[in-house]
């Protein structure tokens, strides 16, 4: 199980001086196995990480969700010394690259952000995005939506985002009672999925339906196999991140080393029951990444 771990602040006289930060310690032996892999064997390290709630802080409106403003220098700072680094997200791929601001980083030339949970990817060293054709399920979906929303009495405070023609998402955190909306929904938006071919993924107040078949686990997975990495690192902070932390558990029992590690949160305790490190959200996260450059050097 992991339990929290904070270190000095980025911005605190030890950094500013160039002290380095400790790397934390995890709390697992299997998580220790993986944190000593990369940082022994930092070229065949692939570090990935979920976007909303680890790189970003959790925000009531999805279109303003922006990184911790530390998150990308400290990205750039480490993507040198590994292997690969990968952003995986629920998000369409060019959504999270324009909301991550990743475009044109010196350090990230080689970021790749595997969006839609791995139906998209942009690369940052073409700049471009492929993808396949949407699945017709979601016109379906989003004809109907309104209507069921409204059945339910859940209009007022929910936030539909549209997810590029290949999810939509439900969110009720703006709700009076978020928790009380989110139950209320799930039964009505599971059933308008199964109608289509979709299935629905809960997360931290929001219901996302989407396709079958693909999910963080499958994306980092085949993402892992495709660099050959050595050693893997997945950091996410929310209930679409359990596939993720379940294809790092796959790969250590093939034999390749992994940390899985928690951006703190009370709403997701399952995963930090999981998750080998628990830092104190985003912020926790850039101070992970930038005491791992500077053991690094």
């Amino acid at each position: 199980m992991g339990s929290h771990t904070d270190f000095t602040d980025p911005g605190d006289a030890s950094h500013r001086n160039g002290d380095a930060l400790p790397v934390p310690t995890p709390t697992t032996a299997a998580g220790r196995e993986g944190l000593e892999a990369i940082l022994a064997g930092p070229g065949r390290a692939v570090l990935a990480f979920d976007f909303d709630g680890t790189l970003a802080p959790i925000v009531a409106d999805p279109e303003q969700a922006r990184p911790h403003p530390d998150a990308v220098p400290a990205l750039a700072a480490l993507a040198p010394k590994v292997a690969s680094v990968a952003v995986v997200t629920g998000r369409p791929a060019g959504v999270a690259v324009a909301h991550g601001g990743f475009a044109g980083v010196a350090g990230l030339e080689h970021l790749v952000v595997l969006g839609h949970y791995g139906a998209e990817r942009w690369e940052a060293v073409t700049g471009t995005v492929t993808a396949p054709a949407p699945p017709p399920g979601i016109a379906a979906v989003r004809a109907e939506l309104p209507g069921v929303l409204d059945a339910v009495g859940a209009w007022r405070g929910t936030w539909v985002e549209e997810k590029g023609g290949r999810a939509v998402a439900v969110h009720t955190r703006r709700a009076a009672d978020p928790q009380a909306a989110f139950e209320a929904l799930r039964a009505p938006l599971a059933e308008l999925a199964a109608r289509h071919g979709l299935i629905v993924e809960p997360g931290r107040m929001v219901l996302e339906l989407r396709p079958p078949g693909m999910d963080k686990g499958v994306a980092l997975s085949e993402y892992v196999r495709e660099v050959d990495a050595g050693a893997v690192l997945y950091a996410g902070d929310d209930l679409g991140d359990l596939p993720a932390f379940a294809a790092v558990e796959g790969l250590r029992a093939q034999g390749v080393p992994g940390l899985l590690v928690c951006s703190g949160s009370e709403e997701v305790a399952e995963l930090a029951k999981r998750a080998d490190l628990v830092v104190d959200g985003p912020a926790g996260v850039v101070r992970l990444l930038r005491a791992m450059a500077m053991r690094l050097g």
